[in-house]
């Protein structure tokens, strides 16, 4: 079965910067399309943040251009989201997503991003 499984969240001021991760297991069994980050913050809906086509084109938020990078490593079994220059407004949960060539979506179960002003 394939999990998602995210790290890297916490509490920071705002200004500072967190680095998330999300492993991905059993990464043989389909061929990804697009790894991503999608944030909801309470009483929001879930929003994208973040995604790295399987061709290496990225793709952001208005909200974090220029502040939020989105990476991954060569065997596609880790996408990264370095976030700088934290905002209030970033508090929110932050979920990876993986689609597949056949469209499936995966998620991992979030992490929580908490910036305080």
């Amino acid at each position: 079965q394939v999990q998602l499984v995210e790290s890297g969240g916490g509490l920071v001021q705002a200004g500072g910067s967190l680095r998330l991760s999300c492993v991905i297991s059993r990464r043989s069994i389909f061929v990804i399309d697009t790894m991503g980050w999608y944030r909801q913050a309470p009483g929001k809906q879930r929003e994208l943040v973040a995604t790295i086509s399987r061709g290496g084109i990225l793709n952001y938020a208005d909200s974090v251009k220029g502040r939020f990078t989105i990476s991954r490593d060569d065997a596609e079994t880790t996408v990264f989201l370095q976030m700088n220059s934290l905002k209030p407004e970033d508090t929110a949960v932050y979920n990876c997503n993986v689609r597949d060539s056949w469209t499936r979506d995966f998620w991992g179960q979030g992490t929580q991003v908490t910036v305080s002003s």
